[in-house]
């Protein structure tokens, strides 16, 4: 299976570097490039790429805001988007999760994590590392007038699913919620996908912001 992938860059070297890479790889396809978010959007609803690399800051239409016009389109539901920041803790990060990006990537990524974070994305999951997790938590308790929400779903979750819900929201993948349980990892994988479906969350990166506003995770 051929993975399609858009980039959308403000800055010409940054999407030559990225084109060059997706184009060495035999099982990816470059869907097209977008300078600035108002293109970025046009691209994607013309393409319907299976992932998209958006720089955070851009011209013209920013990088959120052209993923909350992506995330409110129905036809793109399969369309996964990857937030590219110059550094991990960006101070956007918890926006860009709330308006349904699939995580994160380094624009300095070596190219292999880059590729693998691409083929990841495109297969469902969230790109969150530990430290991206806990600036999510920072950036949510910091915030004055916010209210925790419970989800009109988390009742439906049986115990041990809203167990793995508080993991996720902790940042921990499936083989470390295999090993903090002690379940197989067959099993860590199934209990996330009940939840997830329970849940109606997109992906992972969705589940962990509902996990901190329902206040499973201090």
């Amino acid at each position: 299976m051929t993975i399609s992938v858009a980039i959308a860059d403000d800055q010409a070297l940054v999407r030559m570097g990225l084109r060059v890479l997706v184009e060495s790889e035999d099982d990816l396809a470059l869907a097209g490039e977008a300078e600035n978010g108002r293109e970025a959007v046009s691209l994607v609803r013309s393409t319907r790429p299976d992932v998209v690399l958006m720089d955070i800051r851009m011209p013209v239409l920013d990088g959120i805001a052209a993923l909350r016009e992506i995330s409110r389109d129905d036809s793109l539901l399969s369309v996964r988007v990857v937030m590219l920041t110059t550094f991990e803790l960006d101070e956007y990060v918890f926006d860009a999760l709330q308006a349904g990006a699939a995580g994160f990537l380094i624009k300095d990524s070596e190219p292999a994590d880059m590729l693998r974070a691409i083929r990841l994305a495109a297969a469902g999951e969230s790109l969150l590392s530990p430290s991206v997790t806990r600036r999510v938590i920072d950036s949510f308790s910091a915030r004055s007038g916010v209210v925790r929400r419970t989800h009109p779903q988390l009742a439906s979750l049986t115990d041990r699913e809203r167990e793995v819900l508080a993991l996720i929201g902790a940042g921990l993948n499936n083989e470390e919620i295999s090993r903090r349980l002690v379940v197989s990892p067959a099993t860590a994988r199934t209990h996330v996908s009940r939840a997830m479906v329970k849940l109606g969350a997109r992906d992972r990166a969705q589940m962990v912001v509902i996990a901190y506003q329902s206040g499973l995770v201090q």
